[in-house]
């Protein structure tokens, strides 16, 4: 075993398709191995943003809709993309507004830059618990999106995710880490109190 670590060379690379929210990249490479390699990658043009709401009952909310992806309907928490030259906490407060038509006074950094699917996407992520809920009429409904908005107990949302209810990947980390900070002291008491239930 070696310490030295060994990197992916790029030969050459061309986009293959483009539109303004990802680019596909195809690349020719040397692989870590030294074994001559085709890469694809997407790239992603803005974070990925996402919210744990969490009201004066410990609840937090849910939004629904169907996913173009699967075909399926996806019960998720706030989340969407922002400019990645702006800060991240400015997209997730404009996309709990979008989403949920609400606003707060109180917002944690719960996970920060970190990689949605490094296999094959750049895409990177930031999440935020947010607290001091309050009512938000000034950002729009995005005019593609139907959604549904759920009001649950936290510890619910957090069960749905592990029963398999919840199959989103990014709702499913911000419902997990929140879960753990919580029961770990890593929040305010009266936060992780309200949280638990």
């Amino acid at each position: 075993m070696t310490d030295e670590r060994r990197h992916w060379r790029i030969r050459s690379a061309r986009n293959v398709y483009s539109n303004p929210w990802i680019c596909v990249r195809e690349y020719e490479t040397i692989a870590p191995t030294g074994a001559e390699a085709q890469y694809g990658l997407v790239h992603v043009r803005n974070l990925a943003l996402g919210v744990v709401p969490i009201d004066e009952d410990g609840c937090t909310i849910l939004v629904g809709q169907e996913r173009f992806a699967f075909g399926q309907y996806s019960w998720e928490l706030p989340e969407g993309g922002g400019d990645p030259e702006k800060a991240p906490l400015l997209g997730a407060q404009r996309e709990l507004a979008e989403e949920t038509g609400l606003m707060a006074a109180h917002w944690l950094e719960i996970l920060s830059d970190i990689q949605m699917s490094n296999s094959v996407t750049d895409e990177r992520a930031f999440a935020y618990l947010a607290r001091g809920l309050s009512p938000d009429d000034a950002h729009a409904p995005d005019h593609s999106e139907d959604l549904t908005v759920r009001r649950v107990p936290f510890r619910e949302a957090v069960r749905m995710a592990a029963d398999g209810e919840i199959t989103d990947a990014f709702s499913l980390v911000m419902l997990l880490k929140a879960s753990h900070l919580a029961e770990n002291g890593k929040l305010p008491q009266d936060v992780a109190r309200l949280m638990l239930g």
